[in-house]
């Protein structure tokens, strides 16, 4: 993958996403500690109201913004995006009020809603051969599984020495050390779209999919993969701590088995899909975290076993890393350079859509019918989810009358 960072234009944009997700993974860690401090035993509702303000962001926000934002030049949208989070992040420290909170997340989730679907739809330009586009993708997909295992260590490390406050700094540190490798970056010449309206635009993206076999088939593949995600997100901590009786470091444990699953696919990816279809990658993937979920209710109702635990959430991040990280190549091909920040922009949003049903249904039949049940209900969703995929692909593109 080395080669594909000899590119110094994708050099500088993957590093700025690198220092940027740094930077979000100690505001995660500082917002927690934030809303204990506001809230106290009430933090964990606080938490749960941010994330949902989140998804609503990326779901509701982000495609209006896409779609108002288009005619601005892409590297001045992505220096603006990081320049407000930045700031955003600055102000969380001053905050004295839980609503506060709400309405800072809300302000600096709808840059991120602007900020990744730009960059997303930017790469393609810079990287315009599929093999490098691939290898690109796999570090990206990389850069997300480390950062979920760093971050909380530096944030750990950062607090033996500072207050939760500073976080925040070095979330503006992240933020704005991104822009300025934005700025540096050379980007090709991108023709912004002057013929079109807003609605024309903001529709764009749903319009794309809807007449696209593939990418109708990847709306079931994102539910695919929200369903192994609720489990590892919502109910990780509560298999070990309370279904385990385990100690806390094991909490980082069972993750990080999770992304290791995750980067060990993400690593052989880009030589995998040379000799097989990118079509059974994916639908593999969707099936390996149906049956993993399927694994896990097993071994929940029957009695859980500590190391056949970190073995299939190794497999629930390998599953769901052969969807996401071959999941660009599809919008990449499928849409035209005016129509890749609309499309991407959908796909951001129609993705998170999902995690808005089953992050509180892993939540909710958790606390009324257990851990085992959960895994079940959601392994029904993805083996659906695959079903469906698999059915939609297979059928012939209707190309458009005129």
């Amino acid at each position: 993958m080395r080669d594909v960072l000899r590119n110094p234009a994708y050099a500088k944009l993957f590093s700025a996403q690198i220092v940027a997700l740094l930077g979000t993974g100690l505001l995660t860690v500082a917002l927690g500690l934030l809303a204990f401090d506001l809230a106290g035993g009430d933090a964990g509702l606080v938490l749960g109201i941010a994330l949902t303000i989140k998804m609503l962001a990326y779901v509701g926000a982000g495609p209006l913004l896409i779609a108002a934002t288009n005619r601005v030049p892409r590297k001045a949208l992505l220096i603006g995006a990081d320049v407000i989070r930045a700031a955003i992040a600055l102000l969380l420290p001053l905050v004295t009020d839980v609503w506060q909170i709400y309405v800072l997340i809300f302000l600096l989730q709808c840059a991120s809603a602007t900020f990744t679907p730009a960059f997303q739809a930017v790469i393609p330009e810079i990287l315009p051969d599929e093999r490098q586009y691939t290898r690109a993708m796999s570090l990206s997909r990389l850069a997300y599984d480390l950062e979920s295992l760093l971050s909380p260590a530096i944030a750990a490390a950062l607090l033996l020495v500072m207050s939760y406050s500073n976080l925040f700094l070095g979330t503006v540190a992240g933020f704005l050390l991104s822009a300025t490798l934005v700025v540096a970056t050379t980007f090709p010449h991108i023709e912004p779209d002057t013929g079109s309206s807003f609605a024309e635009r903001l529709t764009r993206g749903v319009r794309v999919f809807a007449r696209n076999a593939e990418l109708r088939a990847l709306l079931a593949l994102n539910l695919a993969v929200a369903a192994p995600t609720a489990m590892v997100i919502v109910n990780t901590v509560v298999v070990v701590q309370e279904r385990l009786q385990r100690l806390q470091p094991d909490v980082a444990i069972l993750l990080a088995a999770y992304g290791a699953g995750s980067m060990l696919i993400a690593l052989a990816l880009p030589r995998l899909i040379e000799r097989i279809p990118e079509r059974t990658v994916m639908l593999a993937g969707a099936a390996t975290v149906a049956v993993g979920l399927g694994g896990v209710a097993a071994v929940l109702l029957a009695g859980p076993a500590w190391w056949l635990l970190l073995v299939l959430w190794a497999v629930l991040g390998a599953g769901n890393a052969a969807i996401l990280t071959t999941a660009p190549r599809l919008v990449r091909r499928n849409a035209s350079t005016p129509e890749r920040p609309a499309v991407f922009a959908a796909q951001f949003a129609l993705s998170h859509a999902c995690f808005i049903l089953t992050y509180p249904l892993a939540g909710v039949v958790g606390a009324a019918l257990g851990l085992g049940w959960t895994a079940l209900v959601l392994a029904v969703i993805a083996a659906v989810a695959t079903v469906a995929a698999s059915a939609l692909w297979s059928r012939k593109v209707r190309q458009p009358i005129g």
